[in-house]
């Protein structure tokens, strides 16, 4: 299958691998040259933009950035629209708000080009091993042209409904994982501060009615848990700032549906003000070092 890939960054590129290594031919396009290099020293052809990569495509995925970058890429003069060859399908992986979504994808619509918003959970590790989560937001009939693409980067693959609803499963689950992460963070440093060990209290929350993502398998206090962000000073993962981005598309949607989210509002501005401290590049589960008493 030719299929276009478009966004080559942390997750981007190893989902572009994993669809080369299924033999997939690929033909990609990345603002970053090195990005585009690497996957084309594994086979995909190199392209000099969205556009020309686009021309070569059966299949359109992207995975960007932001709502704009999202609208640019489709959009723009040397985008996606203006040189997708008749007939070809886009996904689009990019976390963004559902309004863009449904905006992008009538617009593709109307020049005769089905589109899904699909954005994934699971982070740079899910990537790397192809076993994301995707949410998919589609018509049914393009839901069932996707899975087997879809099958080649992901493991869990769900259809959530017509386009926009997988922007909308994905900005709710990141909604409740930042205000869990903060919960976590307020439970360890508690426990520290009253003397207990945290190795201690963290297997008895993640045997208890406590338990979640963020403390049985992300847990964001030094020491507790290896293979994780706090393990190795919050260095990589998934970025505060990528954090603070989607708390705001959670918080803004909201806002359009009328539909309060207190405590998500109350997660967003901690992560205002993390970022504004200079912790934007680290890990989110870095927030435990604004809550936590210091040693």
């Amino acid at each position: 299958m030719k299929i276009a890939f478009i966004g080559l960054g942390h997750m981007g590129a190893p989902m572009a691998r994993n669809l080369l290594k299924a033999g997939h031919t690929l033909s990609v396009f990345d603002l970053v040259p090195g990005n585009v290099e690497a996957l084309a020293s594994l086979g995909a052809s190199a392209a000099a933009s969205a556009r020309a990569a686009a021309s070569q495509g059966e299949w359109v995925i992207t995975m960007l950035p932001s709502s704009p970058h999202v609208k640019g890429v489709y959009l723009g003069d040397e985008g996606v629209l203006a040189g997708a060859a008749p007939g070809a399908r886009f996904i689009d992986s990019s976390t963004i708000d559902p309004h863009t979504a449904r905006e992008v994808a009538a617009a593709a619509a109307k020049r005769g080009h089905p589109m899904a918003d699909a954005p994934v959970s699971g982070g740079t590790g899910g990537a790397e091993a192809g076993t994301l989560t995707f949410m998919v937001g589609a018509e049914p009939e393009l839901f069932d042209q996707i899975n087997p693409v879809l099958a080649h980067m992901g493991r869990h693959i769900v259809h959530c409904g017509g386009v926009g609803t997988g922007q909308t499963a994905k900005i709710c689950n990141n909604l409740l994982l930042g205000i869990s992460m903060i919960g976590v963070s307020e439970a360890m440093s508690l426990g520290a501060a009253l003397g207990i060990e945290p190795k201690v209290l963290a297997g008895i929350l993640n045997s208890s009615s406590g338990r979640c993502w963020s403390s049985d398998t992300y847990n964001p206090y030094p020491g507790v848990m290896d293979n994780v962000p706090a393990a190795r000073g919050y260095a990589g993962g998934f970025g505060t700032d990528l954090m603070l981005k989607d708390l705001g598309l959670a918080t803004d949607a909201a806002r359009l549906a009328r539909q309060p989210v207190i405590l998500g509002a109350m997660a967003q501005q901690l992560y205002q003000m993390w970022s504004a401290a200079g912790a934007g590049t680290q890990d989110f589960s870095s927030i435990i070092n604004l809550l936590k008493r210091p040693s």
